[in-house]
């Protein structure tokens, strides 16, 4: 299997920035992310604060980024990644397609900053998981519930219906559903995934639906469990000043890691990782 020098996990500032800088210095890099780069910067009306692009839209510093990683041969991965596993000399990357190896990763993951349904913690791993496509064959003839956030929900909630016995699609968004005719789409707000030990039904504000699991399809797993082992503070990746993580060969910035939510910040941490990273690369 190809083994890659560098995998970003994440396509906003920090990511774009860690993904240029590791590629200058001659890594063989992987990004992983959207194509639209950053959901964020497309919904930012103004900018005025980014040195050197005064009164920039989000979407026009978008559109410089993305001539930026053109030119220098950067592409986008739209595989949603699904775990990330230390394995001592490499990490392995499962997405709901492919398997990856890399030597390194950063982690520039965003921030969620949706709230977590109630019960949501309590029964994860009870009923309650992050990817539909990955448990999937654990919910054969049963009742699966997903909760999505975003299209790519959609295609999930296909694949599960092939093997559940009913499949309800919850969508977090106003949108044209390309759901197949097994799945029943309930348009309501989740409250409550309830269960004693595990999960029995999911509460939403005008009905319940009794499920034997709930799948919470977001943009990005939490990052405690996309990672196994990774540690947090104050709902952030904790990070020392080369923004390394406690677990070795893995780093993270931008947002993740914590406030301020700022654009800069998240550029200039990007490129400390890249550059630690490949430190860290060259003394190997």
């Amino acid at each position: 299997m190809e083994r890659y020098d560098i995998a970003i996990i994440g396509s906003g500032p920090a990511g774009l920035e860690a993904a240029v800088n590791a590629k200058i210095r001659n890594k063989k890099v992987i990004v992983f992310g959207n194509e639209d780069l950053s959901k964020k910067l497309l919904l930012a009306p103004r900018i005025n604060n980014y040195l050197g692009f005064y009164e920039l839209s989000g979407v026009e510093l978008k559109n410089k980024f993305k001539e930026h990683i053109d030119k220098m041969g950067i592409s986008i991965n739209s595989e949603k990644v699904n775990n990330i596993y230390a394995m001592g000399e490499y990490f392995s990357i499962m997405t709901s397609k492919e398997n990856y190896e890399t030597k390194t990763v950063i982690l520039a993951l965003g921030m969620e900053h949706t709230k977590p349904i109630k019960g949501e913690d309590v029964l994860l791993g009870r009923g309650v998981g992050y990817c539909a496509t990955c448990d999937a064959p654990l919910y054969k003839n049963k009742v699966v519930t997903i909760v999505g956030y975003n299209k790519e929900a959609e295609s999930e909630a296909n694949y599960v219906s092939e093997i559940a016995s009913k499949v309800y699609y919850v969508p977090m968004y106003a949108d044209e559903y390309d759901i197949n005719a097994k799945v029943e789409i309930v348009k309501d707000s989740p409250v409550e995934v309830a269960g004693q030990n595990k999960v029995e039904k999911l509460i939403l504000k005008a009905r319940e639906i009794v499920t034997d699991g709930v799948f919470i399809l977001k943009d990005s797993a939490p990052p405690e469990e996309l990672v196994p082992g990774l540690e947090m503070e104050n709902k952030h990746i904790k990070v020392n000043r080369n923004m390394e993580t406690n677990i070795k060969g893995c780093y993270a910035a931008g947002d993740c890691t914590g406030k301020p939510y700022q654009y800069m910040k998240a550029v200039g941490e990007g490129q400390v990782a890249a550059l630690n990273a490949v430190e860290y690369l060259n003394a190997k």
